[in-house]
């Protein structure tokens, strides 16, 4: 193409206004930007032929830029139709619809809409989910006559089916005489997001053609009904089948739970594209296929696709679910490498990631690097802080928080609630709470509820406790009867207890935790007789206590240990060391509280020996033996960590000069210098 000179007449390139050869040639982002720059240096931009085609370049889908699109179109001064046309289909195709409907809203005071008019005004309210307003445009659509032109029609029946009004969606289109493929599958569509399958299926048969797109609908549609096997049976019975079609497919598999036939799906397939990847991951990690998820995220690197900001939230998220802090580094490690933002849901989940594996200091970092936080991001470092007892550093930030004017929502106040329970504040507790209905009108759930009756319980104020339980407006659940049921165990109130036990097992008689702290209350006390008969209750419904199992990860391989493990290559090392562990032990003057171990067993010194081997205490003498000293020593647990174990953890962070950093199944224990984060709540 020419290059304009700025010093050349207009005349020489615009002898007749009506001949605008060379913008009408103009096929580039660079051209057009080159044509623009010159009509506004001589003046031609303000002939209406001349600002309409450089409205018309910049909004074509070729070239695509709507700044500089809304820019010209904000400086013509004459607008016609046709331009407000141009510019709210621009804003459509640009996923700004919100925008597009105000301009719309705009226009209605200068102009009638037209047949081009309508179609972009109507997609835009079906992108939003704006049924009402949909319905609104629909009305002028039939006051000027428009209800029979097939482009209105068509972005109708579009508009009803995304929106879930299939029955007006199928009125529209049963008016319209010629129907094009599009329009069936938009119908097809809309029956199978309203989960209406047979109807969807009825559609499908009476369509005169059908696409691969026809197929994936009917196939995504039944899938996601639950009718997996009739999903397959369509997949099975494509013509030809293209990619989405097998992601489809795949995707209703995890969906489904069938993590194996989906898999068995995936290697089939003749090619992959990220979506294939992704879907593949998210669907192990939410199907809890953690191991999975991670391999499947080595191959997706392996064959050179670059993970998405979903790629790297599932595969965070898996590794959460392992709790190896090793491989969150590692992930990490990529994420700073490749420049990858943590502004959205990126960060969160890493915050989230490193709370629960015990890397609550780096969880800090990740928060303090994050240059536009947003709610997420300070919920995710708040319940992060509670879960690991540091009450105070937790609701400091929450303080902050709500200084910058951020507002919390009803999970963050599950974290500021739970940094109370963990550190024993009663009156914040009950003072937050009640900051979360009154000044936020935040309607308390039950696990805020479940919260507040954690703090009195750990507190010792179970009667309170009780009253929150039998004044709360919705069923008590397992967990808060559990929480009651703990909090009993904890301060010696048989009585409490059994009530709690009773209303637990009515509810749920699976709960096998019940039964073992009911059961271990009733030795406490002496009762023998009543822990007999727990046990034969236990017995009779075919429940049994689940082993106490600790793993600790080392060089990148997880190590597990059950109670009396003899199995690990490292025995006659390990039982060398716990061996150390207990003259140490002595020494300091500790005394083993055998009061809940094997209740059964009359001699005092197996019962000592049984506590001596409990499975985190294999994984400390493991973690003293291979972890660099400096290093903190990271333990997961399955069960609660016994009163014994919690306070032999204690000691031997002290004797060992060491940080121990304890996940069980109910919060962080954080042992070093002798003492403990949960400062003895636990």
């Amino acid at each position: 193409m020419q290059t304009l000179r700025p010093s050349d007449t207009v005349h020489q390139y615009f002898p007749d206004a009506l001949q605008i050869s060379l913008l009408k040639s103009s096929k580039t982002h660079q051209e057009t930007q080159q044509l623009h720059a010159f009509s506004l240096k001589t003046g031609v931009f303000s002939h209406p032929s001349v600002s309409s085609r450089i409205l018309s370049l910049y909004a074509d889908p070729n070239i695509n830029n709507l700044r500089y699109a809304r820019s010209v179109f904000d400086r013509i001064q004459h607008r016609s139709l046709v331009l407000w046309n141009i510019i709210i289909k621009c804003y459509v195709q640009n996923q700004q619809s919100h925008e597009a409907i105000s301009l719309f809203v705009h226009m209605l005071g200068h102009f009638p809409p037209d047949e081009f008019t309508f179609p972009c005004a109507i997609k835009g309210c079906a992108n939003l989910n704006a049924l009402e307003e949909g319905k609104q445009i629909h009305g002028l659509v039939l006051k000027l006559g428009f209800g029979l032109d097939k482009f209105v029609q068509g972005s109708l029946v579009n508009l009803y089916s995304k929106c879930g009004e299939i029955g007006s969606a199928h009125q529209v289109f049963d008016q319209m005489g010629e129907k094009d493929l599009v329009l069936w599958n938009s119908l097809l569509s809309g029956y199978g997001r309203c989960g209406e399958v047979k109807a969807a299926m009825k559609v499908f048969d009476e369509m005169p053609d059908k696409d691969c797109f026809s197929w994936t609908i009917l196939i995504d549609g039944l899938a996601k009904c639950g009718d997996i096997e009739t999903a397959r049976e369509i997949f099975d019975g494509m013509p030809n089948r293209n990619l989405v079609s097998w992601n489809t497919m795949i995707n209703g598999y995890m969906k489904a739970g069938d993590v194996n036939s989906a898999s068995k799906l995936f290697d089939r397939m003749p090619t992959r594209n990220l979506i294939t990847w992704n879907s593949m991951i998210g669907g192990f990690e939410s199907n809890l296929h953690f191991l999975e998820a991670l391999e499947m995220y080595r191959r997706m690197l392996e064959e050179e696709f670059r993970p998405t900001h979903a790629t790297l939230v599932s595969v965070i998220s898996a590794v959460s679910g392992l709790a190896s802090l090793g491989k969150g580094r590692s992930i990490h490690s990529y994420i700073v490498k490749n420049g990858i933002e943590l502004d959205g849901v990126v960060g969160t989940v890493l915050i989230e990631m490193y709370s629960k594996c015990g890397g609550i200091d780096s969880a800090v970092t990740v928060f303090e690097t994050i240059r536009h936080k947003k709610l997420g991001h300070w919920t995710a470092i708040t319940v992060g802080l509670s879960i690991h007892g540091m009450a105070e550093h937790a609701l400091k930030l929450f303080l902050e928080m709500i200084r910058i004017g951020m507002k919390p929502n009803a999970v963050t106040f599950v974290g500021v609630l739970n940094a109370c329970s963990h550190a024993g504040l009663i009156n914040d507790g009950r003072g937050y709470f009640n900051m979360m209905i009154n000044e936020y009108g935040i309607k308390p759930t039950i696990e805020h509820y479940g919260c507040l009756v954690d703090v009195f319980c750990r507190a010792g104020h179970l009667e309170e406790a009780k009253i929150i339980i039998g004044e709360m407006p919705m069923r008590p659940n397992n967990v808060i009867w559990m929480t009651l049921l703990n909090g009993a165990r904890k301060h010696g109130n048989v009585k409490l207890g059994e009530y709690a036990a009773q209303h637990l097992i009515e509810l749920a008689p699976e709960t096998i935790g019940g039964y073992v702290v009911l059961s271990n209350m009733y030795a406490v006390a002496g009762e023998w007789d009543k822990v007999s008969k727990v046990r034969e209750m236990m017995k009779k419904r075919g429940l049994r206590k689940e082993p106490g199992c600790s793993s600790i990860e080392h060089k990148g391989v997880v190590h597990k240990f059950i109670v009396g493990d003899k199995s690990h290559p490292q025995r006659k090392e390990i039982y060398s060391k716990l061996s150390e562990m207990r003259e140490k032990l002595k020494m300091a003057g500790h005394v083993p509280d055998t009061s809940q171990v094997l209740l059964n067993i009359e001699e005092e010194e197996v019962r000592e020996a049984e506590l001596e081997n409990h499975s985190e205490r294999l994984a400390i003498a493991f973690g003293l033996i291979n972890i660099a000293a400096g290093s903190p020593i990271h333990i997961m647990k399955n069960l609660r960590v016994c009163s014994d174990c919690h306070s032999v953890t204690k000691l031997l962070s002290k004797l060992y000069s060491c940080e121990i950093i304890v996940r069980d199944n109910s919060r962080f224990h954080h042992f070093k210098n002798g003492l403990c984060s949960c400062k003895d709540f636990w």
